[in-house]
């Protein structure tokens, strides 16, 4: 498996308010196309498989002993957490659903976006971090957000005031990476556009208001900064909910390169996003 991880240090050019700009590096690892292909291909008809499958990647890649599940009511299949622990315990949630309705092979909605979660972990497991990564395969998304719901509703007051993001994958590869913009944090927005384009790789602007929710959505009534990245487009439409959405729809590239730019923009956050360097209060600033 090692042998599969592309170790990276990037350069990115930052434009602050005055104008300057300054460089700034980005560590992680990035998992070999072949191996991101690969965890797409493997999805799977009933959503207890995928679960299991699920916890199989995540305890692949190291995060067996942080492994958790929580059982989420009027659903049959739990949500999947496992935790990175970072420097302090700031958090940065990330998540994706990985249950499917009954059409179709539930590729693009949404095994795109929960089977990049174990990678997503590895490519940033590499050096310590200074937040705390929450990543969570959600149940119960296409039950009206049921597991996202559970999650929050669970959540404790410190937890909440200490989650610095969640950034929220659903339906990738149809197109080049697309972002729910009137729903993101705007800070959030800049944030990606930031590393997009010191990547050169395309991302777009797709609402989708009129399509339905996703599982960000359960963290607005908490104020908690949220984005959803997608790849949805007025054309491609038509794969959600319908036998069409299966790995032949799939852009391997699209999908690839959205991969690599969510890797980087994880450890961007990391680095750019407010966490409190001595203690456990969202407030405190390192000297």
């Amino acid at each position: 498996m090692l042998s599969k991880l592309q170790s990276v240090t990037w350069a990115l050019l930052l434009c602050l308010p005055t104008g300057a700009a300054v460089g700034q590096q980005l560590k992680f690892s990035l998992m070999d196309k072949t191996i991101i292909l690969e965890r797409i291909r493997q999805s799977l008809p009933k959503n207890q498989q995928r679960e299991e499958k699920i916890k199989e990647f995540f305890t692949g890649v190291g995060c067996g002993p942080a492994l958790m599940e929580q059982p989420v009511k009027h659903v049959s299949t739990p949500n999947v957490i496992c935790r990175l622990p970072g420097e302090t315990e700031d958090e940065i949630i990330v998540g994706a659903h990985y249950d499917k309705v009954a059409a179709g092979t539930g590729t693009i909605d949404n095994w795109s976006g929960v089977a990049l979660l174990p990678s997503l972990y590895e490519g940033l497991a590499s050096i310590k971090r200074r937040h705390t990564f929450i990543f969570i395969a959600f149940t119960g998304e296409e039950e009206e957000l049921l597991g996202s719901d559970f999650f929050v509703h669970h959540m404790s007051h410190d937890e909440i005031a200490r989650t610095r993001a969640m950034v929220n994958m659903d339906t990738l590869g149809l197109s080049f990476t697309k972002v729910w913009v009137h729903r993101a944090d705007k800070d959030l927005w800049h944030a990606l556009l930031t590393v997009a384009a010191s990547m050169k790789l395309p991302i777009g602007e797709v609402d989708v208001e009129s399509v339905g929710s996703t599982d960000s959505e359960s963290f607005a009534a908490k104020r908690i900064p949220r984005i959803t990245i997608h790849s949805l487009t007025q054309d491609t439409l038509r794969v959600l909910h319908s036998p069409a959405d299966n790995l032949q729809a799939l852009h391997p590239d699209d999908y690839y390169d959205t991969y690599r730019l969510i890797q980087a923009y994880l450890a961007y956050l990391d680095q750019t996003l407010p966490y409190s360097a001595y203690n456990n209060s969202p407030n405190s600033e390192k000297p």
